[in-house]
């Protein structure tokens, strides 16, 4: 079998035995559909594996067994018995043992779906894993097969398609590729040498926008359906000293499972700054806080300044009770209209009466990740990302209820 391999698919095949690359601990391939990534990929950890290791047992992850097995073992098994390689796969238990010159490895089939796939991955030793379009998987199932991989020699292999600029994926192992030891290769559909310019030009045709940037360009870049389109880094973010403010207020979105955000705004010449926030997720530190704890934050938080309201969520009773208790600040539940919060936020936003200091990273980063319902016509925003949006919502249906009711920002926004 006689395959046509590009300069960039070659060193996916064999980067683990070349000597600027064999001292990589990971390889991450990303870009355009198409491309020619999942194949080279696929085919190059079976190469790897089946070169240097004997009996040892391997992952090969999806965002499902399902989809796997669809793009990437069906294609794999076909070529590799055409290398005259021996594949025997047992679907009722998902692995797949390789034969090749008398050496046998077990290779094991997993599913990303969601948070609890990580346990189904719990507990194995691997010598190696490889994550197909990891972008979708959920942090902790990627984290718990990486985990996994304690054998000496063992490697990592990511491949994706790109997503959004904020996603973890590309913050913790794009970005801090040679941080982490991964060699890092960028595809487009010019790295695959068996798409003709007909179908180069076809795939170019049925995207817009930023899934063009993603799927044809190969760019992390926000997709379509922002809640909050008019948010602009350049123009909204800005850095050095706390201006001179005349009145400050917290905002405050609390959760116990969920992500607490508190914000600070200060007003200073007509214009609200969010100077400073508090962004707490107990599943990312690992631990959950107390009311105690939080109000603590919130203490540090406001430091020496004279605090005109505390607004918080109206369902976190137990945290308001706690601020009344201390008896420093005055607390007051938050207006929970949504749409009308989004409406005065948006107006707020569109005529430059906020702005978001360069170090509320976790403000910015929701802000590029809170989208509207997929649903034609939808005016209800996904509750996910929404944990600093909701307190800075909070914070505009308290200072700034005089927001221009006539502006329903969200009737620019294509979501067909």
């Amino acid at each position: 079998m006689v395959v046509k391999f590009s300069e960039k698919q070659r060193t996916v095949l064999k980067w683990w035995d070349m000597p600027e690359h064999r001292s990589r601990d990971a390889i991450i391939c990303d870009g355009a559909v198409r491309s020619g990534k999942t194949l080279s990929m696929s085919l190059g950890f079976v190469f790897w594996a089946m070169t240097c290791f004997k009996g040892g047992t391997f992952a090969m992850c999806g965002k499902t067994v399902t989809s796997l097995r669809r793009n990437v073992t069906t294609p794999l098994i076909s070529l590799l018995r055409g290398m005259c390689f021996s594949c025997e796969e047992r679907i009722s238990h998902s692995f797949i043992d390789i034969t090749f010159s008398g050496i046998t490895n077990r290779f094991y089939l997993f599913g990303g779906r969601d948070e609890s796939s990580a346990a189904l991955i719990q507990g194995i030793t691997l010598s190696g894993v490889f994550l197909d379009e990891v972008a979708l998987m959920p942090r902790s199932f990627v984290e718990q097969a990486l985990a996994r991989c304690s054998v000496q020699g063992s490697r990592m292999w990511f491949n994706c398609n790109p997503d959004d600029p904020s996603h973890w994926f590309y913050r913790e192992w794009i970005q801090k590729a040679e941080e982490k030891n991964a060699l890092y290769l960028h595809f487009t559909m010019d790295d695959n040498p068996s798409l003709t310019r007909e179908v180069k030009e076809r795939y170019k045709k049925l995207y817009s926008g930023a899934f063009y940037e993603r799927f044809v360009l190969g760019k992390w870049t926000a997709s379509e359906g922002t809640v909050y389109p008019m948010f602009d880094p350049h123009v909204h973010v800005y850095s050095g000293a706390e201006p001179e403010c005349e009145r400050y207020v917290i905002s405050c979105d609390y959760g116990t499972v969920n992500p607490s955000s508190f914000g600070l705004w200060g007003l200073h010449k007509g214009v609200w700054y969010r100077v400073k926030e508090y962004y707490y997720s107990s599943k990312r530190e690992g631990v959950s806080r107390t009311d105690e704890e939080h109000y603590t934050a919130l203490e540090e938080l406001a430091g020496e300044r004279s605090i005109e309201r505390v607004i918080v969520d109206p369902s976190a009773a137990s945290f308001i009770e706690c601020i009344r208790r201390h008896g420093r600040f005055r607390a007051a539940k938050a207006d929970n209209d949504v749409v009308t919060g989004i409406r005065r936020t948006g107006a707020a936003l569109r005529d430059g009466r906020l702005m978001i200091h360069e170090s509320c990273t976790d403000i910015i980063r929701e802000f590029g990740l809170y989208r509207w319902r997929d649903s034609a016509g939808s005016d209800v925003p996904v509750k996910e990302n929404d944990h600093a949006m909701d307190d800075m919502r909070y914070f505009v249906a308290y200072a700034m209820k005089e927001a221009a009711e006539d502006f329903f920002f969200a009737m620019s926004v294509a979501r067909e």
